[in-house]
């Protein structure tokens, strides 16, 4: 069983929108409206494959009770601390005619410190009475979040020795890599962002993740949308490449991505070159898989195998 924190879930909606146009009314052909935010992306990924997961994060307001509501319905466990301001939507317009997609994102509600400690308190609490493989820190923060919540979290849970998986940006994610988290997903420009410097190629990618290594995380991996993944364990750097499909949507790749990374690592083994290349192979083939869908994390366990199957996973020098 897994934690997923999510501290600016979201109602996601998306528009499939033929020949999207600015300044013109534009009648999407399909729509989706789905509890969203990345953490919760993750669990519902998790499940899919046959895992179990605790989703837990801020909500509040008319939408937070449509996120709380959506979440019952996929039978995702859900323990949100409850915030005075209104839970953000995020809206996803998908041109399958341009290969197009727009995004407009909420900034979310103003949490205030009195509920932050409440978070802080709330995964203290369910790191205490259950017993998870992995907590996922997921996601950007909102409005009066501390940018070193992740870090207290992932401080929380070392003393749990329990694994933290950390997937933001910003100074959120400068913040979490000083505390020093199992695992790190960051994609090319939260990387740039990170080292503060350009990612040109392969080459550089790897001296990257080398240099996370010895900061004392376990595993790095980084993302690059349809150019695949790279993964990174002292002694071995693996580089993925996703099978061609026919694209529908980005939204969501990345959480498929580590929820299936997780389920294939959950046994809590010592990382090893030969268990991190077939955890790789499925993250890969859940990404691509959930890609050639609409929805945040609606691909099916069938699609996940079968584009798994052909991804290819190499050792990099």
């Amino acid at each position: 069983m897994i934690l997923t924190v999510t501290p600016n879930a979201a109602v996601d909606r998306t528009y499939r929108v033929e020949r999207f146009m600015l300044d013109r009314v534009n009648r999407p052909s399909q729509s989706f409206t789905v509890a969203g935010g990345k953490g919760i992306n993750v669990a519902r990924v998790y499940q899919t494959l046959g895992g179990k997961a605790i989703a837990t994060g801020f909500l509040g307001g008319v939408n937070g009770l449509t996120v709380s509501g959506a979440m019952a319905a996929e039978r995702i466990e859900s323990d949100f601390v409850e915030v005075e301001g209104e839970s953000r939507v995020c809206i996803a317009i998908i041109d399958p005619t341009t290969g197009t997609q727009t995004e407009v994102n909420e900034s979310g509600p103003t949490v205030s410190p009195r509920e932050t400690r409440h978070l802080l308190d709330r995964v203290h609490r369910l790191i205490t009475n259950h017993r998870f493989e992995f907590l996922a820190l997921c996601g950007s923060l909102p409005p009066g979040a501390p940018a070193e919540i992740y870090a207290e979290l992932i401080g929380i849970a070392r003393n749990a020795t329990l694994r933290t998986v950390l997937d933001t940006s910003g100074e959120a994610l400068k913040l979490g890599v000083q505390a020093r988290p199992w695992m790190i997903k960051p994609n090319r420009a939260e990387l740039e962002s990170l080292i503060d410097a350009e990612i040109e190629d392969e080459n550089s990618l790897v001296h990257a993740a080398e240099h996370l290594l010895e900061s004392g995380i376990e595993l790095v991996v980084l993302t690059r949308g349809s150019e695949g993944a790279i993964a990174a364990i002292k002694g071995t750097i693996l580089a993925a490449t996703p099978p061609v499909i026919e694209f529908a949507s980005a939204v969501a790749s990345g959480d498929s991505f580590v929820a299936a990374l997780l389920w294939s690592l959950k046994e809590g083994k010592a990382l090893a070159a030969e268990s991190l290349h077939e955890a790789l192979r499925l993250a890969t083939g859940a990404g691509a898989a959930n890609a050639a869908v609409i929805g945040a994390g609606f691909c099916s366990l069938e699609a996940i195998e079968a584009e798994a199957s052909r991804s290819i996973v190499r050792r990099v020098a």
